[in-house]
């Protein structure tokens, strides 16, 4: 009779505390890593991982995976990428606490203008039959491929207790009681922890609903949160504004020393005018000489992203004449960008373009669909414009136009270029990997990929970051800070998650544009080479290119 359910021989044993790697077997058992070293015995399964590197999973902290899950429990392509745990609910958006279909339907709008994911695909593959948030993980446990690290969304709790109120004003001593008392029992359902937001604005414009709430209301959330042993506050900072931004990161410190919790920024990137950060990062470690825990994401890549007139785009969000006509339905909006009475405006209001607007004059050209168009592939915005004698907006709207709207427009080597200053801000001890917002702004961008893009270039390729530091910062020290107590390490005991690869050729590719969502709609996907099997909870989820649809996920 066997002893072990599966043992992986041979392999480099990297296991996620730092420690300098060691060859030898690791032996699963019920889910849990029952051997390690040189394992003696039989299992059901061996896989021989000579000449590869036998990791944890990797943990992605910063998702939006919430509403995929409803249909896709294994959060594609993440598994692929050596990813055994998503963290969802980022940003003030989850999909509960829910009261009723009018206010699905409120939620739905944010996630369509926030996160890039559409109402067509909600009507099509998201039920919305749960009410709390224990109703929601009882949802999506039964089919989960990957494990689920569920964070509360303080814009919806604030929505399901005070409705429409909840855009207006603070809450009042009565409200914040239910929100705690909802905080408590989503914990102890299995709750991550709560995300807020400082910077989120809805479909109409106006603030999200965590917006309007005061440092009272948060340091009491925090508290309830805490009454479970664990728990992070997470958020997104007003970052178009700097000091706007520090003055978040400052209350952050006011809330973690007042809870005694964890707090977490999304995102810390390095920009051509600040390389490393370094306001930011300065501020994280103010707020640690105060003995506040404040911690910074980031993200290795390029912060490259894609845009579509046919699609969403965040780079127009802050043009009021450009965003009205973003919101219309896609077969509407050639009529209105195509009309003569409508473009001169249009075209005014983007030589004054802002904040992250101001981005597009750097955009170049991807794919086209007509002939005529193929000439610009390549080019700049402002080459074209300079030698044709037009606006920037003019070659926007001529060229998609020509294309149905369907002119790829990309932003490339901008954010996050400096690559030297981004392995600083991987390897800062205040900054946690994991800022990829994978899952959202499905159509701009594929934030799954992080992982991959980190091994290949950052420790092969480069040599900036050693195998087990890059393997630590994505798996022990998250799931240490982020109270994922029982996975994160190789070590006896300890969920079985694991991931099996070879260094020397672990890739990451390039942006696909695929038609495989829910509700007619596409994204943006990253697949992976030289990742040979992935184990979520001492079961195979993913082996040799292709999934195993066994669905031992949990919600953790």
């Amino acid at each position: 009779m066997a002893q072990y359910d599966l043992i992986i021989r041979n392999g480099l044993l990297v296991d996620g505390t730092g420690s300098t790697p060691q060859t030898g077997d690791l032996a699963i058992t019920n889910g849990k890593i029952a051997a390690m070293g040189q394992v003696s015995g039989e299992a059901k399964h061996e896989l021989d991982a000579k000449g590869q590197a036998v990791a944890p999973g990797f943990i992605d902290i910063h998702t939006h995976f919430d509403p995929q899950l409803c249909w896709d429990g294994y959060a594609t392509p993440s598994i692929e990428h050596g990813i055994t745990t998503v963290v969802t609910g980022n940003c003030s958006l989850s999909l509960a606490p829910i009261r009723n279909r009018k206010a699905a339907d409120k939620i739905v709008s944010m996630f369509g203008v926030i996160e890039d994911i559409k109402k067509r695909t909600f009507d099509e593959a998201v039920p919305f039959n749960w009410e709390s948030f224990p109703d929601y993980l009882d949802h999506i446990r039964p089919k989960l491929g990957i494990n689920v690290g569920a964070l509360i969304g303080h814009s919806a709790l604030r929505l399901y207790v005070m409705g429409a109120a909840s855009q207006e004003r603070a809450a009042t001593a009565e409200e914040l009681a239910q929100m705690c008392a909802l905080v408590e029992e989503a914990m102890a359902a299995g709750a991550l922890g709560i995300s807020s937001s400082y910077v989120d604005m809805d479909e109409n414009g106006d603030p999200v609903p965590s917006q309007y709430a005061d440092l009272d209301e948060k340091i009491g959330l925090a508290k309830a949160m805490a009454k479970s042993g664990r728990g992070m506050w997470q958020i997104v900072p007003f970052f178009p504004d700097l000091q706007r931004e520090l003055e978040n990161i400052a209350e952050l410190g006011d809330i973690s020393l007042a809870a005694g919790i964890p707090c977490s920024l999304q995102p810390v990137l390095s920009s051509p005018t600040s390389p490393n950060a370094e306001e930011i990062m300065a501020a994280l470690e103010q707020q640690r000489d105060r003995g506040a825990r404040v911690y910074g994401q980031v993200m290795p890549r390029c912060f490259d992203m894609n845009m579509r007139l046919s699609e969403t785009s965040m780079l127009l969000f802050s043009l009021p004449k450009w965003k009205a006509i973003m919101d219309k339905p896609a077969e509407e909006r050639k009529a209105h960008f195509g009309d003569p009475a409508q473009r001169e405006a249009l075209v005014s209001e983007m030589k004054n373009a802002q904040g992250m607007s101001g981005a597009l004059p750097f955009l170049t050209v991807g794919t086209v669909v007509s002939d005529a168009n193929k000439v610009y592939q390549g080019r700049s915005l402002m080459e074209i414009a300079q030698a044709e004698g037009k606006e920037l907006g003019e070659v926007i709207l001529d060229l998609s136009l020509a294309d149905n709207l369907d002119t790829e427009f990309q932003l490339k080597n901008v954010i996050n270029a400096d690559k030297e200053a981004v392995a600083r801000l991987i390897d800062h001890p205040l900054c946690h990997f994991g800022a990829s917002d994978a899952g959202a702004h499905i159509t701009q961008f594929c934030g799954t990929g992080d992982t991959t893009h980190l091994l290949e270039h950052y420790v092969r390729e480069t040599g900036q970051i050693t195998l087990e530091r890059a393997v630590h910062r994505m798996t022990g020290e998250v799931a240490k800070d982020w109270g994922l107590n029982d996975r994160g390490r190789l070590e006896v005991g300890l969920a079985a998650d694991v991931v099996v690869f070879d260094p020397a050729s672990v890739t990451v590719g390039q942006e696909e544009f695929v038609d495989d969502f829910p509700g007619e709609a596409r994204r943006y996907v990253r697949r992976s080479g030289g990742y040979s099997a992935v184990v979520v909870n001492g079961s195979v989820a993913y082996q040799d290119g292709a999934y195993t649809d066994v669905l031992a996920g949990q919600v953790v």
